[in-house]
């Protein structure tokens, strides 16, 4: 009975050892996003400067542009357009509804049709992450950092900001190697 103690107590040092050998695995603290979001000053037509890839947007090859609205309800309608390589314009229409205080930055965005908005899996987050004090500049992602969009006022944006910008994306753990510039062309 106590060989078997021991050769149980054995075992498991060594398997407590060996795995505090392992390598450990980095801790990514949680995306932070930006502390308010004045959502009219946020209104108005964006346009794509950089992307991470994503499955919803292959069609896209150039000049893509989100355009938001306030709706009546207090949501906020998504137009997002783009060009195809073929030149047609690529279109999607959905909807944003803030999630928490009226100055949160945490929104969810679904671009299913509303008979679906009642199922979770349709609405996605959409966190604004970064924003310049103009709103002139932005970053949006949300808490996987599965995605992320960098988007401007301008079709180009000066060079020092954008850097500025992408220093501030890596600090925040996002893999900014990953991102995609988008064409402006026509």
């Amino acid at each position: 009975m106590k060989i078997r103690f021991l050769t149980a107590l054995l075992f498991a040092l060594s398997v407590n050892a060996n795995a505090s050998d392992a390598p450990q695995a980095t801790v990514v603290k949680p995306l932070e996003t930006i502390a308010a979001l004045d959502v009219p000053r946020y209104m108005g037509t964006w346009y794509e400067i950089a992307k991470f890839d994503n499955r919803f947007q292959k069609r896209c090859t150039s000049f893509t542009t989100a355009s938001y609205s306030a709706m009546p309800d207090g949501k906020v309608q998504v137009i997002n357009r783009c060009r195809a390589e073929n030149g047609d314009l690529v279109e999607a229409i959905g909807v944003a509804r803030q999630i928490g205080a009226a100055d949160s930055p945490k929104l969810k965005v679904r671009f299913a049709p509303a008979i679906l908005s009642f199922l979770p899996m349709v609405w996605g987050d959409y966190w604004v992450i970064d924003i310049d004090q103009s709103y002139q500049l932005a970053a949006v992602s949300e808490g996987t950092r599965e995605y992320l969009w960098i988007l401007s006022r301008t079709k180009k944006v000066d060079q020092a900001k954008y850097d500025a910008l992408i220093a501030r994306l890596t600090a925040q753990g996002l893999d900014v190697s990953k991102l995609v510039l988008t064409r402006q062309d026509y």
